[in-house]
């Protein structure tokens, strides 16, 4: 299974590591997927997701607003 976000589309993202001398070489950015379960109103069943940490906090506010995701 891809590191992938199935709602954002997020996947891992490369950058350089900087030494005390300069030196760089290619890391790479993990991004933190958590396992979250969600309900689905138009199926009325929970269904697991793999989200991002980002969207968890999209999806709080979203129903705290009373809108669904």
């Amino acid at each position: 299974m891809s590191r992938r976000c199935v709602k954002t589309g997020q996947k891992t993202s490369f950058g350089n590591t900087r030494s005390h001398s300069m030196r760089h070489t290619r890391r790479p950015f993990k991004i933190n997927l958590q396992k979250k379960r969600v309900f689905d109103p138009v199926t009325g069943a929970y269904k697991t997701l793999r989200v991002s940490t980002r969207y968890l906090r999209t999806l709080a506010k979203r129903l705290q607003e009373g809108k669904m995701a």
